[in-house]
């Protein structure tokens, strides 16, 4: 559940240095009492008042470990319910704009899990299915795994979630992310005829009952459109224009662009990549342009290019303004909860994924 109102004209009308005052001025005030967490893909402004930085899951435990009482995720929603679930009791989240959506995390709900499920069961195959969802999906689907002996996983840690859900049964649901899911599964040795596409729009996931008992790995037909915007032809451009150039990219890239890379990972490798090229090297990144933008000012030494433009808007909703109206009204606007039993399932799913 999620409360919800609109960011009043005063604050729009606001200086960026009038607002920037206004937020110290209650970072001040409050000091240990407030934890502000701030997305690599938040904009530079944004970033500048947080307490950390980093990706969504990390985020989520560094403000449970803190002592404030108060936590503003800049972020996007699925982020703030995480952040939410592992909260330590006493401690509430706040998300600056309650728009700030994931379309990614939208292209599974529920409902559609529930029902694919279902046909699993009616397949008698269920028993035998191990589900996984990525980070970047609703609490509702994190709690469908944990209550059905399945795990969370980042980008980072797909491939740990495949071993570990491999030892335990013959096939695995991966939602919400297509991409990530074959990704994974291609490291993993899976043959592609054993890797199944679920359409959730289609009658029965469009496949038939024999498609699904080939099956070992079942992707969800989700996708992160910041990153399916990458093209093949786009890292042979960069291969062509920065001679002996490092392309790197995320791997909720189409599995082609993967390949055409030199490295894919999470925005944690990313980072990593660049931090760790020596002076003088050209690197070209396949991920948000927000992020891109802030590793080439930190690192003026190296040339730090995006693969192509490719900006998330849910997170450039999160701005001064509206950081500066959920601080001055904090714990009446903008607060993120999740129902006790979706969350007690979620940080099942959630434990177990730390337990790797």
């Amino acid at each position: 559940m999620h409360t919800q109102k609109v960011l009043p004209d005063t604050y729009r009308d606001q200086s960026d240095d009038d607002l920037r005052a206004r937020i110290a001025a209650v970072k001040k005030t409050l000091g240990e009492r407030l934890c502000i967490l701030g997305h690599y893909y938040q904009r530079d402004e944004v970033v500048s008042f947080a307490d950390f930085e980093g990706d969504s899951f990390e985020l989520a435990k560094k403000g449970a470990a803190t002592k404030a009482q108060s936590i503003v995720f800049c972020g996007v929603h699925f982020m703030a319910e995480s952040s939410v679930v592992l909260a330590r009791q006493g401690q509430r989240v706040f998300l600056p704009d309650m728009t700030a959506g994931c379309p990614l995390a939208d292209l599974a709900e529920i409902d559609q899990v529930n029902e694919a499920w279902r046909a699993l069961e009616a397949a008698g195959l269920a028993r035998d299915v191990t589900p996984i969802t990525y980070m970047n999906s609703s609490a509702a689907i994190k709690a469908f795994c944990g209550a059905r002996e399945g795990i969370v996983c980042t980008s980072s840690s797909s491939g740990k979630a495949f071993d570990w859900a491999f030892a335990r049964r013959n096939r695995i649901l991966f939602l919400p992310d297509e991409n990530l899911g074959r990704n994974t599964a291609i490291a993993a040795g899976i043959a592609d005829d054993e890797i199944l596409l679920w359409d959730p729009t289609l009658r029965d996931g469009g496949v038939t009952e024999a498609d699904v008992k080939r099956a070992r790995v079942i992707v969800w037909k989700g996708y992160c459109h910041v990153h399916t915007f990458f093209t093949v032809d786009q890292v042979r451009a960069a291969r062509e224009k920065y001679a002996g150039c490092t392309v790197v990219v995320h791997p909720e890239c189409e599995p082609a662009v993967v390949n055409a890379a030199d490295g894919s990972g999470s925005t944690a490798y990313l980072k990593e990549a660049v931090e760790a090229a020596p002076a003088g090297a050209t690197i070209v990144v396949g991920t948000e342009i927000n992020m891109v933008a802030r590793l080439a000012k930190r690192h003026p030494d190296k040339q730090v290019l995006p693969l192509a433009r490719s900006l998330c808007p849910n997170m450039f909703k999160i701005s001064l303004a509206s950081l500066c109206w959920t601080l001055e009204a904090l714990g009446s606007v903008n607060e993120v909860s999740v129902p006790p039993e979706i969350a007690r399932d979620a940080k099942l799913a959630l434990d177990r994924m730390l337990s790797l």
